[in-house]
């Protein structure tokens, strides 16, 4: 049977993963708003239909955090009319760039090497916790945005799953989100109607045999073990969210304050 997409959250023609996270449970028992944090893939190949339906959430701000590499890739996102795009890098373009060259191009044997044996899923680990560690500036742009007056905001980086979803996680534990809501959340990323389209160079069946599909899904999964790192590295760089959240992104409890009321009711 045919996966059906709830009404209040269209499949957009081209547009990967994109959905709301309102309606997410805090530790204090309220809920993040509807209407105010949107999240999904790369906006390069949104139909005039997606544009018009995006035009319509009222957004203020567009934060991508693809690098040039990506944006040279899937090309910019489109113009949607009164909406700051605002672009934040999460990962270096050099970095990795012959690694995601043998994703496309590299036949079954590179991948056997970069990707067997638990290194694809270890290459995912390692990249979360240095996001959370080395790019504080970033996330801090983000929230001190979203206090002032960036909501509706939607947060997009390619695939909408581990720069984005990052972000969003980050983003909800300052409001107070409970952990095991933004895990779910993050898991919702691998629904078929979600998932990014893995492109690999030439048309022969090799290219996505079975055993590469396997090679390649720890890079294009949403792996709970991925988020609970990222929720390390805080735990063991900052002690804890609060102080991660105060002394790391430089978020002032009433700044903290004014994010809580711009996306929690």
């Amino acid at each position: 049977m045919t996966q059906q997409v709830p009404s209040t959250e269209p499949e957009l023609a081209g547009v990967r993963n994109f959905r709301d996270v309102g309606g997410l449970p805090t530790v204090d028992g309220r809920r993040v708003r509807q209407g105010v944090l949107f999240r999904s893939g790369h906006l390069a190949h949104a139909t005039g239909e997606d544009a018009a339906f995006l035009t319509t959430l009222g957004l203020h701000t567009i934060f991508d955090f693809r690098n040039a590499a990506d944006q040279k890739l899937e090309g910019p996102d489109v113009a949607l009319p009164g909406v700051r795009n605002v672009n934040l890098p999460l990962s270096d373009p050099a970095d990795g760039a012959e690694f995601w060259k043998m994703v496309r191009d590299g036949d079954l044997d590179q991948l056997r090497e970069i990707l067997s044996d638990g290194k694809g899923a270890g290459r995912m680990i390692a990249s979360y916790r240095t996001i959370i560690k080395h790019r504080t500036d970033e996330h801090s742009r983000v929230l001190h945005a979203l206090a002032q007056d960036s909501v509706p905001a939607l947060m997009h980086c390619a695939a909408g799953k581990d720069r984005a979803g990052l972000s969003v996680a980050v983003t909800l534990l300052a409001v107070g989100v409970e952990r095991e809501a933004i895990v779910d959340d993050y898991l919702k990323s691998n629904a078929k109607h979600r998932r990014y389209k893995v492109h690999r160079s030439g048309s022969a069946a090799s290219a996505y045999s079975p055993e590469v599909m396997e090679l390649l899904s720890p890079l294009f999964d949403a792996r709970a073990e991925y988020l609970t790192a990222a929720f390390d590295t805080i735990e063991e760089t900052w002690g804890g969210v609060d102080t991660y959240l105060e002394e790391g992104l430089k978020l002032a409890p009433e700044t903290r304050a004014r994010l809580r009321e711009r996306l929690v009711a």
